[in-house]
Formats: structure tokens, sequence, C-alpha cells
């Protein structure tokens, strides 16, 4: 036995948030997010796990999206990241413009949904690259 193995064994694991014995949010084995948090490399790794899941989820719900250039596949993944896939897919209009070659119309859409309402600036931004095929 190591040090890792003890402390699991210790501390215990758990994937999802919890409180602690004396009140602490904590994640994982024993961190205590509360006062410690997570660092940077730690909150870009999960970043990075978390694109390549959404990523995976757009090209198996809506597989003719890998055909998009990189800034308008950014777009769906973007949006597929913030409210998930089956959010996203309650996009059926803007998505058949998009399949449609349709980019502007397609952003006019996006920003008539309550979806624009509730994220504001990151919608307009996102419309603006749909529209544009040029990151924002």
């Amino acid at each position: 036995m190591g040090i890792l193995e003890q402390l699991r064994r210790d501390e215990g694991t758990r994937l999802k948030i919890y409180q602690d014995s004396v009140g602490k949010w904590t994640i994982g084995t024993g961190r205590n997010l509360s006062d410690v948090g997570i660092s940077q490399d730690e909150a870009d790794y999960l970043l990075k796990n978390d694109i390549e899941k959404a990523t995976e989820q757009l090209a198996q719900n809506i597989p003719w999206t890998s055909q998009l250039d990189d800034a308008r596949h950014g777009v769906l993944v973007n949006m597929t990241f913030n409210m998930g896939i089956h959010g996203l897919m309650g996009f059926k209009n803007t998505l058949a413009m998009i399949q449609a070659g349709n980019y502007s119309s397609a952003a006019e859409n996006m920003l008539q949904s309550k979806w624009a309402l509730q994220v504001g600036a990151r919608a307009a931004r996102l419309a603006l690259q749909l529209k544009t095929g040029q990151w924002q």
C-alpha cells in the first residue's frame, strides 16, 4: 500500500460534490473545494474533457456537423457544452439552416431564442461566428 491507496481508503472518493463532516464542499478524494478550490491546470484538464465529451455527443447525434469549418463547428460545440446535446437538438430550424449552408438566417434564428436571452453576449458572439465563419 502507498499513500494514494491509503488516502483513498481513509478519505473515500466521491465523484460529485458533497459536504464533509465539518460542512466544507468537497469532491474526489477529500479535495476541499471551499478552502482549496482547484488549480488552473485542473480547470483546464476538466474543460478539455468536457469539450471532448461535447464534441463526441455532437458527432454521435448530428453527424453532418463534422463537415463544418472549425469556427462554425465550434459554435455547435460551444452550444452543446452550454445546454447539452438535447438542448442543442431543440434548435431544429437553426440546425436545418446550418446544414443547408444558410448561416446568416441560422444566426438570426439563434438570436431569437430563449437561450439567446439567457446568455446575452455569448449568443451574439456565437451568431456572428456562425455567420462569418471567423472565431469571435
